[in-house]
């Protein structure tokens, strides 16, 4: 069994894993979009992606760790952030069935702020007046995105706005446990986790792909999640959750083209003005914390 590695700071190596894996997340949504235009039932989906994190994370750490990487340093916490996975990716497939994909990953760009309130909350972090006011403009943003006041608005909305909290939750626990935990076992945890309490319930629902696509997304949804998970939980040990969270605005480019080019959605001027604020809210607090890691230094 592998010794659990300390936290270290690498930012900059941090950053660029967690950018990587932003990609692979990308990939689990547009999977997810594609197998539930196709008619498939999200429960089936969501038991596809975990059922194949689970399998490749097996391939992946088994023949070094062994059966202790199911040992967990810290269960509860692990059991917690595995809650919190799970019930952030069903909800965010259910999304995605009724909105595009633009939209739920705009929503998802207030992550950095609301992960700024859960870091001093439950990590100890420091922030200030202009941290706050930065919250609240980034929360402003969702709400032009969102417009609840007008024809744009679609309940469904509603279900990524719990994604984005029960998301922010996952990646704070993620770094709570780093230094803690060996990766492979975060990996199995969640995964198996979530495959084993879905498993009846996609049973109950199965529909089986017949064509080769359909069997390749089926099969690669999976890839992308443990890769994705792999690589942020990495990089996790690497930096602090506040400066990893703005990584998360690369999805802004990702989205839009696989928008495009797969589902001919294109945003909306809303969708980009409220994208625009959220980034410029998450930019700001992630350069103010530069500025105080400087003078640390």
């Amino acid at each position: 069994m592998s010794t659990v590695l300390p936290r270290e700071e690498k930012t900059a190596f941090g950053v660029m894993l967690m950018a990587l894996a932003v990609a692979f997340f990308i990939c689990i949504d547009t999977s997810a979009k594609w197998l539930a235009l196709a008619g498939f039932p999200v429960i089936q989906i969501v038991f596809a992606r975990y059922a194949g994190h689970m399998i490749y994370s097996f391939i992946y750490f088994f023949p070094k760790e062994g059966w202790s990487m199911f040992r967990s340093n810290a269960p509860k916490r692990q059991f917690l952030r595995s809650s919190f996975l799970l019930g952030s990716t069903a909800i965010n497939f259910l999304a995605l069935k009724y909105l595009p994909i633009t939209v739920t990953t705009t929503i998802q760009f207030a992550q950095p702020v609301l992960i700024t309130v859960l870091a001093m909350l439950f990590l100890g972090e420091k922030v200030g007046i202009r941290r706050f006011a930065a919250i609240v403009v980034g929360f402003f943003g969702v709400v032009v995105v969102i417009q609840p006041w007008g024809a744009e608005f679609q309940p469904a909305m509603l279900l990524s706005l719990l994604v984005l909290v029960l998301a922010s939750l996952y990646f704070i626990m993620t770094r709570a446990l780093a230094g803690i935990e060996l990766n492979a076992t975060q990996q199995v945890w969640s995964s198996t986790l979530a495959a084993l309490v879905l498993l009846p319930f996609a049973i109950h629902v199965w529909v089986w792909p017949e064509t080769p696509t359909q069997i390749i997304v089926f099969c690669i949804i999976g890839f992308f999640g443990a890769m994705g998970h792999i690589l942020a939980t990495w990089a996790s040990r690497l930096a602090g959750a506040s400066t990893l969270a703005p990584v998360v605005y690369t999805q802004v480019f990702y989205a839009t083209i696989v928008g495009i080019v797969l589902f001919d959605t294109w945003p909306t001027i809303w969708t980009a003005v409220g994208a625009a604020i959220i980034i410029g809210s998450g930019l700001y607090i992630w350069q103010r914390e530069r500025i105080k890691a400087r003078r640390a230094h």
